[in-house]
């Protein structure tokens, strides 16, 4: 089998068609210095498929593997234990190799997992609705300041200082095709978030306020006065969750008059994965719910009476056409959203709010033994299962340190905001049920000496 089936008049004659004198006219918005200009390094030009796959095996036994040493880091990715029977069962056959269910009506254990899913994301993110999932986290974010934008008929969004970076990187990436103005300035390391000065930067041209809980630095805060303060304004509150484990022990941000929650699911059911296939999760109000991008799943009767499932609202590309969809990046992570789905129904409301105590039990200890090294202070005045250090130098310097001993000490925030300075000494610490007391004690040991 060819794998470059095309002739050079074949490209010749596409690249003509749509205007590009050359292939590398397609790839002018990538940076040069981001362009493989040759072979790649450290892999031979020709080799026996063995001997690729030993080179391969070498490279990969570089890496220092989260279930293999004590594991603080998160940031967005959390590590947290998956029952077996969650990988067991997304193997099967009939889910394993399904594909979206363009006809629907053949696709009835797709479609009922689907229908379960969207249920325990609503109850989770406390909206009316939840689609059937989303891309990842972070394209589900943009989706909801782009579904703000066609509600309120305003462009211009305020993204609270706490909102992750590579969300906001995100962001700024569509809106540059969207048009949209963003508000955005890099977090402060304070104990609590400046809701107030969010509050007062809401203007007429405010389409939404945009908030991650717990956020970027671990901090939990009450969402219902910026929720009222937006919706005064004619503006939504966008609450974004990037650790689901969280809501088994907090409100959650519908309960305080979010308009839209989204998030990353892969905290339930999905492996860490060198960072995807993730899941993304979408809930609004339901008002609001024939804008919301995705596909939506509902419960009806067969002629014969019989319980059934059909896709009830599909607003994306590939259903409908392009000028009326809501998105075209609204893809669901079907695998994902069935070992959430899996892991959510092994775990129940009691097994979640008991699998957040203890997360939450181990953080607090974690924080107590690490404020007690000379030199580090504990930012937060509340976290949930992370938190931030600030050590008297460049976190980067000890988290290399660290990982040089086999220690995985969390991330830090010179590496999320490369550009502020006053951040370098930040150390996001995540702490979840994996970790033990054995693990936090090698921490705290460790990190008390890199800093003696």
């Amino acid at each position: 089998m060819r794998y470059l089936p095309l002739t050079t008049q074949d490209r010749s004659s596409m690249l003509a068609t749509i205007g590009a004198a050359a292939i590398d006219d397609l790839f002018v918005d990538i940076p040069e210095e981001a362009r493989l200009t040759g072979p790649i390094h450290g892999l031979p030009m020709h080799a026996p498929e063995m001997a690729v796959e030993r080179h391969m095996k070498a490279l990969a036994s570089q890496n220092l593997v989260a279930g293999d040493v004590p594991f603080f880091m998160g940031a967005g990715a959390y590590r947290h234990h998956v029952p077996a029977s969650v990988d067991h069962l997304i193997q099967r056959g009939e889910f394993l190799t399904a594909y979206t269910p363009y006809q629907p009506e053949i696709a009835q254990g797709t479609l009922q997992m689907l229908f379960e899913f969207q249920t325990q994301v609503a109850r989770l993110l406390g909206c009316d609705v939840a689609n059937a999932s989303m891309y990842d986290g972070s394209t589900a974010c943009w989706e909801a300041i782009g579904m703000a934008r066609r509600i309120t008929k305003r462009a211009t969004a305020l993204l609270s200082s706490g909102l992750h970076p590579h969300y906001v990187g995100v962001a700024k990436t569509m809106a540059r095709f969207t048009g949209d103005a963003l508000v955005h300035q890099a977090p402060s390391l304070t104990p609590e978030t400046d809701i107030a000065g969010l509050i007062g930067q809401i203007d007429k041209n405010t389409s939404c306020v945009v908030v991650q809980y717990p956020d970027i630095l671990g901090r939990v805060d009450d969402l219902s006065a910026l929720a009222q303060a937006a919706q005064a304004a004619g503006a939504l509150l966008i609450a974004v969750v990037t650790e689901p484990v969280a809501l088994g022990a907090l409100r959650s941000p519908g309960e305080m008059g979010a308009d839209i929650v989204v998030g990353e699911g892969q905290s339930l059911g999905v492996g860490l994965q060198f960072g995807g296939p993730y899941v993304g999760l979408f809930g609004c109000k339901q008002k609001y719910v024939r804008q919301m991008p995705g596909r939506l799943c509902g419960e009806t009767v067969d002629a014969e009476g019989k319980r059934g499932f059909v896709l009830t609202l599909s607003t994306r590309e590939q259903h409908i056409r392009r000028e009326k969809a809501t998105s075209n990046i609204c893809t669901n992570s079907g695998l994902c959203a069935l070992a959430f789905s899996i892991h959510m129904t092994l775990l129940g409301e009691k097994g979640l709010r008991g699998l957040a105590e203890v997360n939450h039990a181990m953080a607090v200890t974690a924080a107590e033994r690490l404020e007690k090294i000379a030199g580090v202070k504990l930012l937060n005045s509340s976290f949930f299962n992370e938190f931030t250090l600030v050590l008297p130098k460049d976190a980067r310097s000890i988290v290399r340190a660290l990982a040089d001993r086999k220690i995985l000490g969390g991330v830090s925030l010179g590496r999320l905001y490369p550009e502020e300075a006053d951040l370098a000494n930040g150390l996001v610490v995540a702490v979840t049920e994996t970790a033990t007391l054995d693990d936090i004690e090698a921490f705290a040991t460790n990190l008390e000496e890199l800093l003696a």
